[in-house]
């Protein structure tokens, strides 16, 4: 006998500011679906969920919830007034005899219930918003976002706890990995329709590009066919004129018809400069230490970061992950050690905590206004590149319509926020590119450009991200931190990672790890008789060396146009130049590994 729907939309329609987000949309959710909701930023995904949760009400249609179902609904922005520890907003609601459900979540999530509401980050209030969703075990749980502020170790708790539960749910969430383990079926919202595949995540870049191929080929075929009829309404109208009308009137229904299409959105136009070059060494750091009174946040870290590295920090919330980046770059001192920085270093940062932005300024005076980017005299142009541009033209390069221009930047979304801070970032030449959770809030389409510029990109990447898809497509070296000032340094991503360390099991993140591998790992560095750092730095040049074999393949295919220096002598110059380094670093990679294989023999 077939269940009821847990939830059903019926021709659901929605305006706002005069521009529908939704029009004459239906869906059904049933018992046991595991879904993912994606679409570009600002599509609706959020207003959607609010929609299914009752938080916001349709202009018409209907939302019904199937008999005695229950809908939780975790938010962004969750409202803990009223409750003065966090246990008690996560306990709201249980039997006395249940505040054990809440302390197991809290464990996984790593907060504290005890935790004052008035002292509690925004990230800790996020997870004792999921933690009391997960206590209440709904039939039906919409999770917007749930991976934000969760380090490796809580994203892999919910992911197993995700895994097991019966519990029906719809997740919006930029982690890949985290869709691709978790669901079973896609609602793509796109252009203000919802379409649903029953697949999971893991099949839906193959959906959608196809949907978008099939398009453009029907798109294309109007096209023709408009041009063919316009032909003949111009040279074959004649005396035959009344019986040709219904032609005429047809000929304005296609035109009609293509006037109606909507358009797809454009992938943002980020684009990055990497400057004038730096100098070959970029960081030295030689036996730095820090801690914050009893909490050691590292001991005895040494690290050489070359021109073109790209290095990713990974490890548990609260480990020292920012405290180590500020310190690589400058920004805070070690308490033993030294950090010795390259030379003609232009630094661009890309920070958690959104410090750049400024919620009461409009999107037009958080350009205008920022130091780096004033053209003098021009209230309406900003400097791209060494470049005057029009302040909105370089918004809607980022995504953002006219409207949105003098809005202030607290009314835009996280990943519109996201993106006006890369916006910002983009704008300056850089060499040394430090990112710190650059990929929260960003969507699928944006995240691949980003990753697709970085590896291009002509400078030095550090990024501190708990993403693993992110990791494994940027990173070519990943330190660890492992708690008790441990910093182990391996070659390649996430996934080379946890294949180091004999790990598989998402269960078997950074925090647990034990001591017996580190000391494995120092005993075997002494018996090849390579230093510490040494024997890490022969484990990562092989990745390196490919990397460098794969830019060389890519730039000696690009110059093997023979008309590319009359078309575009610039381009040709570039990228000559960049093979000829890139050749130089391949030449000293390999030579630098020769000689740490031939010492770690001897």
């Amino acid at each position: 006998m077939a269940r009821a729907p847990l939830l059903q939309l019926n021709e659901i329609s929605l305006t706002f500011g005069g521009d529908p987000v939704f029009e004459d949309l239906s869906l059904v959710v049933q018992p046991g679906d595991r879904v993912a909701l994606v679409g570009r930023n600002g599509s609706g995904k959020s207003t959607l969920m609010k929609v299914m949760a009752g938080l916001v009400e349709a202009d018409s249609g209907e939302v019904i919830a199937g008999p005695g179902v229950s809908v939780g609904y975790m938010e962004q922005d969750p409202d803990l007034s009223g409750f003065d520890t966090l246990g008690d907003f996560a306990a709201h609601g249980l039997d006395p005899g249940e505040m054990y459900k809440v302390e197991r979540a809290g464990e996984g999530l790593k907060f504290d219930p005890a935790r004052p509401v008035a002292t509690a980050s925004g990230g800790e209030r996020r997870r004792a918003a999921l933690a009391r969703l997960m206590a209440q075990a709904p039939e039906l749980m919409l999770l917007d976002e749930p991976t934000n502020h969760l380090d490796i170790e809580a994203i892999g708790w919910l992911e197993e706890e995700l895994k097991t539960t019966r519990t029906a749910f719809v997740i919006i969430s930029h982690d890949r990995a985290f869709l691709r383990a978790l669901t079973r079926a896609t609602l793509w919202i796109d252009r203000g329709q919802v379409r649903r595949q029953e697949k999971g995540f893991g099949d839906f870049e193959t959906w959608r590009d196809q949907i978008w191929e099939e398009e453009d080929s029907q798109r294309h075929k109007l096209n023709r066919k408009i041009k063919a009829e316009a032909r003949w309404a111009v040279e074959g109208i004649s005396a035959r004129r009344k019986r040709n009308q219904g032609r005429v009137r047809a000929l304005q229904d296609l035109r009609a018809e293509r006037a109606g299409q909507i358009r797809r959105q454009g992938t943002a136009a980020m684009a990055l400069d990497a400057g004038p070059k730096s100098g070959r060494k970029v960081i030295e750091a030689d036996g730095i230490a820090k801690g914050f009174g009893d909490k050691v946040i590292l001991r005895d870290f040494s690290l050489k970061v070359q021109r073109g590295d790209r290095i990713a920090l990974v490890g548990p919330n609260g480990v020292g992950k920012t405290t180590l980046l500020n310190m690589m770059i400058g920004a805070e001192q070690p308490d033993a050690g030294r950090v010795t920085l390259g030379t003609n270093l232009e630094l661009a940062l890309f920070d958690q905590a959104r410090a750049q932005l400024d919620g009461d300024m409009s999107l037009w005076d958080s350009l205008t206004g920022d130091p780096d980017m004033r053209v003098s005299g021009k209230a309406d142009q900003v400097l791209v590149r060494g470049q005057p541009k029009h302040v909105v033209g370089y918004l809607k390069e980022f995504l953002f319509d006219e409207a949105q221009a003098r809005a202030p930047v607290r009314s835009l979304s996280g990943g519109e926020k996201a993106r006006l801070l890369l916006a910002k970032l983009m704008a300056r030449p850089s060499n040394l590119l430090v990112l710190d959770e650059p990929t929260n809030d960003l969507d699928v389409e944006t995240l691949d450009l980003l990753q697709e510029l970085l590896e291009t990109y002509d400078g030095t990447v550090i990024l501190v991200s708990h993403d693993r898809d992110f990791l494994d497509r940027v990173a070519a070296t990943t330190i660890a931190m492992e708690g008790d000032g441990r910093a182990t340094v391996y070659a390649g991503g996430w996934t080379d990672y946890l294949s180091q360390r004999g790990q598989d099991d998402f269960s078997q993140s950074v925090v647990k790890a034990k001591d017996a591998p580190a000391r494995e790992k120092t005993a075997k560095a002494q018996k090849t008789g390579l230093s510490f750092t040494e024997k890490h730095r022969l484990e990562a040049l092989p990745a390196e060396i490919a990397r460098l074999e794969a830019e060389i393949g890519k730039l000696e295919g690009l110059l093997a146009d023979a008309e590319l220096f009359t078309r575009a002598p610039v381009k040709f110059n570039k990228a000559t130049q960049a093979l000829v380094e890139r050749q130089e670093k391949l030449s000293a990679a390999e030579e630098e590994w020769l000689l740490l294989e031939d010492k770690a023999e001897a």
